[in-house]
């Protein structure tokens, strides 16, 4: 690029986080907020200082290199600082002496990779990754003797569960969402016994505690897509890429609740599935199981073994019939045996393959004896129920999936409608397993690297 290129901040949650005085920010809870770039950025105010050095942290090194990733970005901004890459040992090199360097923290032992280190600025890209015991670890590697104030910078989407979500308590509201008047607003805490004691000033700590407690200033900024102007306007199916997962994923990712969880009536509701009284023809389709693997008479409430099949034309699908039972496993194979003869060969049957060697054994065998002949495999299962079942929430949300009239609806749709929550989710699971057959490139949410505008002559 030429050397008059200018790469600035956008107005806004960005350029605050930017220029925030606090000791510790904790940036984004949204998908989309311009986040990477904001925290590649954060470093170069400080490159031509020779002793100075960060550190940005991905939990995993795949992280770091992923295709436009942290590293792929870097390449993006440090070039215009006369930067040289050192891609072996992920580090960048300037003029002047000072260095970035990405590294992962995979595992909690890594933590204990820095003992004796002394690094002025840490930054950890999706902060809810890491452990609250490698974050408050490496505070204590937080020191610098090259004259720049030691400081911290992190980012992060949503997590009801992290202990980042407790951590931020105070700068979210009770329905989850960010509290608009107190984004960016400081707030002091020190940490005794694992404890943190908050206060709204410095003052207020060393008082009570003394000088030596060495308070620490915090805040949290909230950035949601709407903030990012570039990407809407260098993107605008990104929203509508947002809008297209599960209602619990739309929350976090696109509104920034950091108190949804998934709950009974949030993944399926009653209403958003017509009943037909046929499906049409021509459908492309699958028969999904999934088996019990509990035998029904050695259990006080086994599984079900649930067979369903699923159709699917011009992009809505139809739930056509569901084979529900609980039987022993002799019994389980002759109505998977009968059900295929009924469907006929051209209905292709795909099977939850359970983990290791026994799971393989089973399609093995299922494949040289009931379903000899027929378009069968074994599908290993990834992820878990609630993320399995995401893409299918998401078309049923959308009015997408329709149910063709059996004596089966009426369960069908209580089990769907009780999931994650209920004692039972085996038609769940086949739902989402014939789904994915359905749709083998999985739909996921494109990481975004942009988030700065870019004009003429070179400003940092």
């Amino acid at each position: 690029m030429a050397e008059t290129t200018e790469i600035y901040p956008q107005p806004g949650p960005q350029e605050q986080f930017l220029s925030s005085p606090a000791d510790i920010v904790i940036y984004g809870g949204a998908a989309g907020g311009g986040k990477t770039f904001a925290i590649l950025m954060e470093p170069l105010r400080h490159i031509t200082i020779s002793d100075f050095g960060a550190v940005i942290f991905r939990r995993t090194t795949k992280q770091v290199r992923n295709e436009g990733g942290l590293w792929d970005t870097s390449e993006q901004l440090y070039p215009h600082k006369q930067g040289t890459p050192r891609e072996s040992i992920l580090q960048w090199d300037f003029p002047s002496g000072a260095s970035i360097t990405f590294a992962h923290m995979e595992h909690e032992k890594n933590k204990h990779d820095w003992q004796g280190s002394q690094i002025p600025l840490i930054c950890f890209d999706e902060l809810t990754h890491f452990t609250e015991s490698q974050f408050f670890y490496m505070l204590s590697r937080n020191r610098s003797t090259c004259g720049v104030r030691p400081y911290v910078r992190a980012t992060c989407n949503p997590d009801a569960d992290s202990w980042v979500a407790d951590i931020i308590d105070w700068w979210i509201g009770e329905d989850g969402y960010p509290i608009d008047e107190r984004s960016g607003v400081l707030r002091w805490f020190i940490r005794l016994d694992g404890k943190i004691i908050w206060a709204d000033t410095r003052d207020e700590l060393v008082e009570q505690y003394g000088e030596d407690s060495n308070p620490t200033s915090l805040t949290f900024i909230a950035a949601k897509l709407q903030d990012n102007k570039v990407l809407m306007e260098k993107d605008p199916t990104y929203m509508s890429k947002l809008k297209a997962l599960d209602y619990v994923e739309q929350e976090r990712l696109l509104g920034g609740n950091w108190k949804i969880r998934p709950a009974a009536g949030l993944y399926f509701q009653r209403e958003w599935f017509d009943i037909v009284e046929k499906a049409p023809d021509r459908l492309n389709t699958v028969r999904f199981w999934d088996c019990a693997a509990t035998d029904a008479k050695k259990a006080d409430d086994p599984d079900w073994t649930v067979g369903l099949l699923l159709g699917e034309k011009s992009g809505v699908y139809y739930v056509i019939d569901v084979q529900r039972f609980r039987k022993d496993p002799g019994a389980i194979e002759g109505v998977m045996q009968q059900t295929a003869e009924i469907d006929g060969k051209e209905v292709p049957i795909r099977e939850e393959q359970e983990p290791g060697s026994s799971g393989k054994s089973v399609i093995s065998h299922r494949s040289r004896t009931i379903f000899k002949g027929y378009n069968y495999r074994g599908v290993p299962s990834s992820g878990n129920k609630v993320v399995r079942a995401g893409p299918v929430s998401a078309a049923a949300s959308n009015g997408n999936i329709k149910i063709v009239r059996g004596s089966w609806n009426n369960e069908f749709l209580a089990e769907l409608e009780g999931f994650p929550e209920r004692s039972h989710d085996d038609q769940v699971d086949a739902l989402s397993g014939a789904f994915n057959a359905l749709n083998v490139k999985k739909p996921r949410v494109p990481k975004f690297t942009g988030g700065f505008g870019v004009s003429g002559g070179m400003r940092v």
